[in-house]
């Protein structure tokens, strides 16, 4: 079953909406499950070195006090999940795309959802700046990979259009918001939905799979 994940990784709710597709995945073992991560820029205009993170706060909630009520909200979702969101750590809000050519490097390789989970975790607990290149190069470091192919990677400009080509199509057919989870190019699941609505869709799916390999079965 395939599943493409649309998402940004600088979303604590998509943080939270990984935890909750795991555990619905735990929960389906005999289903073979194909995860593929795809870009999407919650602030695509973002100067490329970010920008204050206090400052970002202001522009995009009016200020501190509504930030911190939002952010509540995200902390309790996350300490549900055994996430510890550490807001206070992040100094500034990077843009996102380098660390999005990074995930998109990583694509036919089953490491791409360790690159995601180090880049949440980087950014979410430790306040790292996943928009600078030398950081995208710890991160795959400390993710065994290869830092001399990211490096290579990441200061051309390989990718750079494909991945900015990927947002624009997610927003084109529809998607506003992320996480926003798609199965079987059929069914969608938008927000960090708990475990039992991914297992409502899995499940819808396998019947879908299955009524269509009934139809095209050849007769004997």
């Amino acid at each position: 079953m395939k599943i493409d994940v649309v998402s940004d990784t600088v979303c604590p709710w998509c943080f939270i909406g990984k935890r909750r597709l795991e555990k619905a995945l735990l929960e389906r073992p005999n289903i073979k499950f194909e995860v593929h991560w795809h870009p999407f820029q919650l602030n695509p205009e973002m100067p490329l070195d970010g920008i204050d993170r206090q400052t970002y706060l202001n522009l995009k909630f009016g200020g501190s006090v509504n930030a911190q009520a939002i952010y509540r909200n995200i902390v309790t979702a996350g300490a549900s999940e055994n996430l510890d969101f550490n807001f206070d750590a992040i100094g500034r809000m990077p843009n996102s795309l380098l660390s999005h050519r990074l995930v998109y490097l990583f694509r036919e390789s089953k490491q791409q959802n360790m690159i995601t989970e180090n880049l949440f975790r980087s950014y979410f607990f430790y306040g790292l700046d996943i928009g600078k290149i030398e950081t995208l190069i710890q991160v795959t470091e400390e993710s065994g990979l290869s830092s001399a192919t990211v490096k290579e990677h990441l200061l051309s400009d390989a990718n750079k259009n494909l991945v900015q080509e990927q947002d624009k199509k997610a927003r084109a057919i529809g998607i506003t918001g992320v996480p926003c989870f798609i199965i079987n190019d059929e069914f969608v699941v938008s927000g960090a939905q708990e475990p039992e609505v991914f297992l409502q869709v899995f499940d819808a799916a396998e019947a879908s799979t299955a009524t269509v390999a009934e139809r095209i079965r050849p007769a004997l």
